[in-house]
């Protein structure tokens, strides 16, 4: 037996000190290293199936030609760089890139801090969030519709002729144009104007057609001859048309209508010396004075198609407006992601804050955003990489006439593997570029989760 003496050597009759840490042949957990590797082996099989066999065989595949059975080397790639197709899908991931996640991520920050301070913010939350339960698919077919031209089916195009035509006058009678062998004649921008000036005494009437009389408005007066008055130039305006035909060209006959509203102007010099406007029974008088010697013109605004909208889905257009469905999609996402990272910042902090005289601006800016920022990294990273991806609503909301002008790399990936004139090869190469964009964006995410594990 041995003792441990002051110098520390051991003296006899002293036991061994006791080995600290797991068992040899056992990881840190306490758990021996082949049991862990059975319970991984199955997600490690489906993860080699899955993820790593499909890149591997795209990077190969990528250096082969359409049929798989020549090696062309880079040439697959340099097509992608001049091809004009999938040129303009690397424009617009960019723009999908910069524009959508910031944009998302803007308004669920905004939503997440409103909310905060309504009664009813739950229920708005709730709303907010409830297009993440809708797939990609039905978005782009509700979107579809939303973005129809026709505003009696378009919502959007809906809402924004109501507004327009609340500001802005539409024509009365759109498509109408002066009778054959009539006088006016066009005169540029949609405008008609008389041969022959106007002359006191002299009745100027406007025969017009082009109207159908179904959609004369309801209630219609018949038109009648314009008296005679001093110091007048009268006309009518009438739509010079017959139901069942037999009436008189140029001829005011029985039963045909007048064209309330229409206004005429009398022009010299390119300049406007009078108007009117016709009245209930298409009459309308200028002053003598001033029309002798003029011209007599129909002003475009008399015969101006409907406003139908904007063309949400034509080539200027189409990638904003399927930007606008994906972050209504994405936006709750966003706000909840947020919301739960708003929820654990210190109040004590803010109202301090709004204790040294900080406004609301100035806490918001100032306190809360950066200690949100770690959430706001989060989001914004999940939705870069989510958008690199895009494939569902461009396929669906773009129609096939401005499909090209809002194409993504997943969707050219799609085009080029399995469209007409399929190749592979090609498909196989956008699949790697999407990849080596992808990379960047994971290596970021990934430094940034062990930053955090370290703190």
């Amino acid at each position: 037996m041995t003792t441990a003496t002051a110098e520390g050597t051991a003296a006899p009759g002293t036991p061994p000190p006791a080995r600290s840490g797991p068992p040899r042949g056992r990881g840190t957990k306490g758990t021996r290293p082949w049991v862990a590797a059975c319970f991984l082996l199955p997600a490690l099989v489906l993860l080699g199936a899955l993820v790593v066999y499909p890149i591997g065989y795209s990077l190969v595949r990528s250096f082969f030609g359409a049929d798989g059975s020549g090696f062309v080397g880079l040439d697959n790639f340099a097509e992608v760089f001049t091809d004009p197709d999938s040129l303009t899908a690397v424009r617009n991931n960019l723009i999908w890139v910069i524009v959508a996640p910031a944009v998302s991520t803007a308004l669920g920050l905004i939503y997440a801090v409103l909310t905060e301070r309504i009664r009813w913010g739950t229920a708005f939350k709730l709303v907010v969030f409830m297009p993440m339960a809708i797939s990609m698919l039905a978005a782009g077919i509700i979107f579809r519709l939303v973005y129809e031209q026709d505003p009696d089916r378009g919502v959007a195009n809906a809402v924004w002729v109501g507004v327009h035509d609340t500001f802005t006058e539409s024509a009365a009678y759109p498509g109408a144009r002066p009778g054959p062998r009539t006088e006016l004649r066009p005169s540029g921008g949609g405008s008609f104007t008389s041969t022959s000036p106007l002359a006191d005494g002299v009745p100027a009437d406007v025969p017009l057609v082009g109207v159908p009389a179904a959609k004369l408005p309801s209630g219609a007066a018949a038109a009648r001859p314009a008296p005679r008055a001093a110091g007048k130039i009268t006309g009518t305006v009438w739509l010079d048309f017959t139901r069942g035909g037999g009436g008189r060209p140029r001829v005011i006959d029985p039963g045909e209508k007048a064209l309330a509203g229409i206004r005429v102007e009398a022009v010299r010099d390119g300049r406007v010396v009078a108007s009117a406007e016709a009245a209930a029974d298409g009459t309308y008088a200028l002053p003598a004075d001033r029309a002798a010697g003029a011209l007599l013109r129909l002003p475009a605004g008399n015969f101006a198609e409907p406003y139908n909208g904007v063309d949400w889905l034509g080539p200027s257009l189409v990638t904003p407006a399927i930007i606008g469905a994906y972050v209504w999609m994405w936006a709750g996402f966003a706000m909840v992601l947020i919301a739960a990272g708003l929820a654990g910042v210190p109040r004590e902090l803010l109202e301090a804050a709004r204790v040294d005289g900080a406004g609301e601006w100035q806490v918001f800016r100032r306190v809360t955003v950066p200690l949100l920022a770690p959430v706001l990294a989060v989001v914004l990273v999940t939705l870069m990489i989510n958008v690199l991806k895009i494939f569902d609503l461009v396929y669906v909301i773009a129609p096939g006439a401005t499909q090209s002008d809002a194409n993504v790399l997943a969707l050219q990936l799609y085009l080029s593997s399995f469209g007409s004139d399929a190749d592979q090869g090609v498909g196989s190469a956008i699949a790697v570029l999407l990849l080596l964009l992808v990379v960047p964006v994971m290596i970021l995410n990934i430094r940034r989760i062990r930053r955090e594990r370290r703190r």
